[in-house]
């Protein structure tokens, strides 16, 4: 039986800890700011330094998909030793990456796509979930068949504090951002199908939204895998509210692991800073095919 190596993208936001412990390749997206392009690893840009420029300047940071060509190479190493590769990619509904990876994958021999429908945190959950599989010694295509299964089960949200970066970066009108600052309002931004969209509005201080958000999300705790649970944000310079929100989830549920990750640069610059979602896997399909707000 050939090795199996678990592969994915950057904006699943797993730490560098985690990426060690759970030996995972990932391909970092890239990140500009002004002229200058910058991996979305962890180590090259942090989240305050985009903050930062989009303060000193007004202007987003510019995100960009991985190229075939670059996941040729990409795969071509991982397949250097004979193993197969499971790639657990960023939402085909987010990012032509996803096409791209296939595309790749298709001059190659013994690589598995499979489409997480997500982003941040809700690829972590199904990365881990991958590498328990390949550790349990499942075939490649067996781990990419039950991922794909499990990425209808992933309940991914986040609440938002400002729709500003969202406007500058075309995802939502100017007329929903001024209504929305107007009233104090705070999105909840959920993935659905794949696609990102409001939900739900809070109004309030982000402080004050979060865990109110979080105990609308952290329902029907029987049908909740409750092996582990992201609290994922982009609060770094809010840490009480982290704090906070961590001992709020253990409350609510007796998870395993509850796990917190601060949002790499491809996601945090969609959404802003003093963001926070809690992510988490559901036993049964979620319905991803609500229509958005």
């Amino acid at each position: 039986m050939s090795k199996v190596r678990i592969t994915t993208d950057s904006p699943c936001d797993m730490s560098p800890e985690l990426v060690k412990k759970y030996d995972v390749t990932v391909m970092p997206f890239h990140v500009t700011l002004g002229d200058t392009t910058y991996e979305d690893d962890g180590v090259q840009i942090s989240q305050k330094t985009l903050f930062d420029y989009t303060a000193s300047t007004g202007q987003l940071a510019k995100t960009s998909a991985v190229s075939i060509g670059e996941y040729l190479d990409f795969f071509g190493e991982a397949l250097a030793d004979g193993s197969e590769v499971v790639h657990i990619g960023f939402s085909s509904g987010l990012s032509v990456s996803q096409s791209n990876s296939r595309l790749a994958a298709e001059e190659l021999e013994g690589v598995h796509i499979v489409d997480s429908k997500n982003l941040s945190s809700g690829m972590a959950l199904l990365v881990m979930k991958a590498c328990e599989l390949r550790d349990e010694g499942k075939t490649a295509q067996e781990i990419a068949d039950e991922i794909g299964r499990l990425a209808e089960c992933v309940d991914t949200s986040f609440v938002i504090d400002t729709l500003d970066n969202l406007h500058k970066g075309g995802r939502c009108s100017a007329v929903a951002k001024l209504g929305a600052n107007l009233l104090k309002l705070k999105p909840c931004i959920e993935v659905h199908g794949g696609k990102m969209g409001v939900h739900k509005k809070f109004r309030g201080n982000i402080a004050n939204v979060i865990p109110e958000y979080i105990r609308s999300r952290i329902v029907n705790v029987d049908d909740i895998d409750t092996s582990r649970i992201f609290v994922t944000h982009t609060c770094g310079e809010k840490p009480e509210i982290v704090a906070n929100a961590v001992e709020l989830v253990k409350s609510l549920a007796d998870f395993d692991e509850v796990l917190e990750a601060s949002a790499g640069c491809t996601i945090s610059t969609h959404c802003g800073p003093y963001t926070l979602g809690v992510l988490f896997i559901r036993k049964t399909p979620i319905d991803k095919d609500q229509p958005a707000e």
